[in-house]
């Protein structure tokens, strides 16, 4: 009986006879839907769990009295899970999964399969101001690449299964198959062909349809009194796009500006406690902070305020102004709160806190202009907050657009949603030219573009190309010894000159040599260090991205540039291979 090892040999062999690879890249696709689809309800699930433990269980009679102990519970418990059982990092979702596929052919640690299944609930059940998109992708990313590895798929085809993945990770939990693909087209960079279309498609179906055969059919926020467009109402959509722009801007703003402050922290366990007791503290003070918070959302939309906001300290709902001003403190402190969750060591998403944010600000905005006298309908706006808020943060319009038409059923207000996405688009863009997603990868040239110029360089590996076949010189060394050491055996005209610490302090050329190299009279005189000089630039093999490196040699018109790696010599980069290796991935691409 053959082993199971053989018996998949067999199966691959036979596959590459009789199944052609468009073909098993789609079913591959299906398989991957069908795991992020599962990853996604798991997760869902598994948080829930945790959160009805506090909110209907054995300590729900404790709960508002010890709100502010649960948040840090829960990043304490994710610290010691993340210290203990996985003991490494976890990147965001979707930045981990965009790294994936610029600087790692698109391979993803198989430990992802279960981080985020067990970190994300930790947090978000707990009372992390976060949603579960981020860990959903990221586990979703990791069925992506081990299908294609356990396959041995192409590189290629393994970024692409990664896409799709992620694509269906988002289809699932959301249950919007069209936004997901969207979500790939955007946010992904993905660019748009048969090849990749029906992969995509066929995953974010698969991962909806597991959704609905294990859940059922629901939506997440409940918007059933969707009114149809009115065009009279032109000028509230656009100031409603201009005010989603304002608040995306500083969503964006907050959440750098924490990261950054958290950065201070060096140890981590201080920056756990530290963020614990801000959001224990926000939380306590202002509960619809805790968690996904679309239960709140739902009572916002139904405008049941007096449910929704009876958890405040201060209360009073008979009094509009007071029910508006709890919404700009939620506004204003929501942005915070979900900063403060992931700065501090917390595994979530900002898909959630940027629906929340956008509900309340939409509903808001319904509330004080019934205040000067204009009646519009809550639900309209509730939904066109939401897809304001996406545009801005997220800078994904067309996911954003339907998303929310997916998500709430309100297809009738295409019109609407394009207004007060595109307004809330272009002020974002305006002030951010990359999204938080994107920002910092961005800023290390790791980030793919539909420039394929750009992304080819993106893609290229430094260590491919860097050449080690030089001699070294000492500065001591006498012609002499250059010459019958170096010259003689080496077939480059280049030759690095190293001191004892490895760093380099000049290069030499044949051409430095020329005039002196057959006259014997000096072969004792001179040394190295008289005839070396500095190169006409360097390469910072930690610092410099592929981009640098090419505008290097367009400056210095030199042909090979020497690569330090913390000051020392590593080797050389050749105006040649590197033009060379482009052109072979620009190809592949």
């Amino acid at each position: 009986m053959p082993s199971n090892k053989k018996f998949f040999k067999r199966f691959l062999k036979w596959r590459y006879k009789n199944i052609s690879d468009k073909n098993f890249i789609n079913f591959l696709a299906m398989l991957v839907g069908l795991a992020a689809g599962l990853s996604a309800i798991i997760l869902k699930n598994l948080t829930h769990f945790i959160s009805a433990i506090f909110e209907d269980g054995v300590v729900a009679s404790y709960h508002s009295y010890w709100y502010f102990i649960f948040p840090l519970l829960g990043l304490l418990l994710t610290f010691l899970v993340k210290k203990i059982v996985i003991k490494h990092k976890i990147t965001h979702g979707i930045p981990m999964a965009l790294f994936a596929i610029s600087k790692k052919e698109g391979k993803v640690n198989r430990s992802n399969l279960f981080t985020s299944l067990i970190t994300a609930p930790l947090t978000v059940g707990f009372g992390g101001s976060v949603g579960l998109e981020g860990p959903s992708v990221a586990t979703g990313a990791a069925f992506g690449s081990g299908i294609s590895d356990l396959f041995h798929m192409k590189a290629q085809t393994r970024k692409l299964l990664l896409v799709c993945a992620a694509a269906g990770s988002l289809s699932a939990i959301f249950k919007a198959p069209i936004a997901a693909i969207l979500f790939a087209l955007e946010v992904f960079s993905l660019e748009l062909t048969f090849t990749s279309m029906l992969p995509l498609l066929i995953a974010s179906v698969s991962a909806v349809l597991t959704r609905l055969l294990l859940i059922g059919e629901q939506y997440i926020v409940n918007l059933n009194e969707i009114q149809h467009f009115e065009i009279g109402n032109l000028p509230f959509y656009i100031f409603l796009g201009l005010f989603a722009g304002l608040v995306s801007i500083y969503f964006t703003m907050v959440y750098f500006k924490t990261e950054n402050q958290f950065r201070k922290v060096q140890k981590p366990i201080f920056r756990v406690i530290l963020a614990g007791m801000i959001l224990g503290v926000l939380t306590y003070l202002v509960p619809p902070l805790y968690g996904e918070g679309f239960e709140f959302m739902n009572k916002i939309i139904g405008q049941d305020y007096e449910t929704a906001l009876d958890s405040f300290l201060f209360r009073d709902q008979q009094s509009t102004w007071v029910v508006l001003s709890l919404m700009v403190g939620l506004i204003f402190l929501k942005p915070l709160a979900t900063a403060v969750t992931l700065s501090g060591g917390g595994v979530g998403g900002v898909f959630a806190p940027v629906l929340f944010l956008g509900t309340v600000l939409g509903s808001f905005y319904v509330n004080f202009c019934k205040q000067l006298g204009y009646i519009l309908p809550n639900n309209n706006f509730a939904m066109l907050g939401m897809a304001g808020l996406m545009a801005g943060v997220l800078q994904a319009p067309l996911t954003a657009m339907f998303l929310i038409a997916e998500v709430t059923g309100g297809y009738q207000l295409f019109i609407p949603l394009m207004l007060v996405v595109g307004t809330a688009f272009m002020i974002s863009k305006s002030y951010q030219e990359s999204n938080i997603y994107t920002k910092e990868l961005k800023e290390k040239n790791a980030l793919l573009t539909l420039d394929k110029d750009q992304s080819v360089l993106t893609l290229l590996n430094l260590d491919s190309i860097i050449e080690t076949n030089f001699i070294i010189l000492k500065p001591g060394m006498t012609l002499k010894d250059m010459l019958f050491k170096a010259v003689v055996k080496s077939k480059r005209n280049l030759y690095p000159v190293v001191d004892e610490d490895e760093k380099l302090i000049g290069v030499i050329t044949l051409d430095d040599i020329r005039d002196i190299m057959f006259d014997q009279d000096k072969y004792e005189s001179v040394v190295v260090e008289f005839l070396m000089h500095d190169p006409p630039d360097f390469i910072d093999y930690e610092q410099d991205s592929m981009q640098q490196i090419m505008l290097k040699f367009q400056n210095s018109a030199a042909w090979n540039l020497p690569v330090l790696k913390q000051g020392k010599y590593v080797g050389f980069v050749s105006k040649s291979k590197l033009l060379t290796a482009y052109r072979r991935k620009l190809i592949t691409y």
